[in-house]
């Protein structure tokens, strides 16, 4: 497979995954808005990541970008933290969303910021264990 191919494959693969997350916001389940989803959620904005991070008790918001391999080696973890944890995962693509980034002063990627009760309150920046982010979970829920 081509580069070109690649980020075809991985760009569907990312429309899918908005169109879902689209449709759950939409109402179609209600039920599990305030608890925590079992994927993580992709932001599509300001207002939304302020949304996010106000709906939920404890939000850990990976900065990420798509050429960044500890990026995309740290996504399996993230989808088992969502999955297992009452903590959300949010995921904000910093190519997409610069003014977020710069924002939240994230200058390299993998960056990312824990939310408790809707204010930034750590940061770990590079890719880590899954210990060490349960760990850091642990600490708020």
């Amino acid at each position: 497979m081509s580069r070109s191919d690649d980020l075809d494959a991985i760009r569907e693969q990312k429309r899918e995954q908005l169109a879902a997350q689209l449709a759950d916001e939409s109402g179609e389940d209600e039920s599990q808005s305030a608890d925590s989803p079992d994927t993580p959620i992709h932001i599509n904005g300001p207002d939304h990541l302020a949304e996010v991070t106000n709906t939920h008790d404890v939000v850990l918001v990976d900065f990420f970008a798509e050429w960044c391999g500890p990026c995309k080696m740290l996504e399996p973890t993230l989808e088992e933290l969502a999955a297992e944890t009452d903590a959300a995962i949010a995921k904000v693509d910093i190519d997409q969303h610069q003014g977020l980034a710069a924002q939240y002063g994230v200058q390299g990627v993998p960056n990312l910021v824990l939310f408790a009760d809707g204010s930034p309150e750590e940061r770990i920046v590079g890719a880590q264990p899954k210990s060490q982010f349960e760990q850091l979970l642990g600490k708020y829920t």
